[in-house]
């Protein structure tokens, strides 16, 4: 398996990826797959292990960095657009389509966390893509409006609504607009705000398990008036009669919006449980990682085909 470092153009931003391909021979343009990260992640973390993982089962696989976001361009920086999220998967088809050693008619997309809902968007607007699968779907507007597990007093978002306008106002006197502190300094101030989710992402993105110093620990206040009004899920309807796969640890908190989406499909679809596993354990135990590329190897052989 080797790993290039490329870029490509996503509505006028250049995006940074990492391309994977298998090193066994090929008797023609392989499969390839467009893997997506989680809010806030780098193509170095948990897509990029995800993309490695496939590139070995022989798919050609590109993770990248979202627009804003990690060593792809645009301003401002930690900014979180829905919309530019999913024309981001919509920009890595193209590119993979202009590749000598992909398929053009073989192309699925994969997205993790944040990036589970933006692919399924993409997948409902783009028919060039022929299978989409998730792991720990997440959809950021719902996330930020609802709280991870659904429950949350919409005041909390309301109040957000009012940094997000405040900051808005200040950048428009010439004054620095700030930024929406995404993790907090302990694992027990994490506890406090998320619960045990919000542990297991603080003990993910900022302790040497999974940090990065270029995953983002700070939101541009302009992302939460964006998330206010998008709806990922909208374009679900349209991915039939092309496959969806989702793979869900049984333990996330965030498992009911994967059902969601699950609901609104038209076509073939399917949610595959993993026994154990929580939302963030998909993103690096290996002992859930592996049953889920297992499944996901099946699902993408089986669907992205020639016929």
């Amino acid at each position: 398996m080797a790993r290039t470092t490329v870029s490509f153009d996503s509505a006028g931003i250049p995006l940074a990826g990492h391309l994977y391909t298998p090193d066994t021979p090929a008797s023609g343009p392989r499969p390839a797959l467009v893997v997506g990260h989680p809010g806030t992640s780098v193509k170095e973390q948990t897509s990029g292990t995800y993309a490695q993982l496939m590139a070995e089962r022989g798919f050609v696989a590109l993770a990248f960095d979202a627009a804003y976001q990690g060593e792809s361009g645009g301003l401002p920086r930690g900014l979180e657009d829905p919309a530019q999220r999913v024309e981001d998967f919509k920009a890595a088809v193209s590119y993979l389509t202009t590749l000598d050693e992909v398929d053009a008619d073989r192309i699925g997309l994969l997205g993790i966390c944040a990036s589970g809902s933006y692919s399924l968007a993409a997948t409902g607007g783009d028919h060039r893509v022929k299978a989409v699968a998730t792991v720990s779907t997440a959809e950021p507007a719902r996330q930020f409006r609802l709280g991870a597990d659904g429950t949350q007093d919409p005041a909390v978002f309301q109040a957000l609504l009012d940094a997000a306008a405040t900051a808005r106002s200040a950048a428009a006197r010439g004054e620095d607009p700030a930024t929406m502190t995404m993790f907090p300094e302990t694992a027990e101030q994490a506890s406090a705000l998320g619960g045990q989710h919000g542990v297991e992402g603080f003990e993910y993105y900022c302790t040497p398990r999974g940090h990065h110093e270029r995953s983002a620990k700070t939101l541009a206040w302009e992302s939460i008036d964006r998330m206010a009004f998008h709806d990922a899920f909208v374009a679900v309807s349209l991915i039939g009669p092309r496959p969806i796969l989702q793979i869900i640890g049984e333990r996330a908190v965030t498992a009911w919006m994967a059902v969601e989406a699950h609901q609104r499909a038209t076509g073939p679809k399917e949610i595959h449980w993993i026994k154990g596993a929580s939302h963030v354990d998909l993103y690096d135990k290996k002992e859930y990682i592996d049953p889920a590329v297992d499944k996901l190897t099946d699902f993408f052989t089986t669907h992205l085909t020639t016929d």
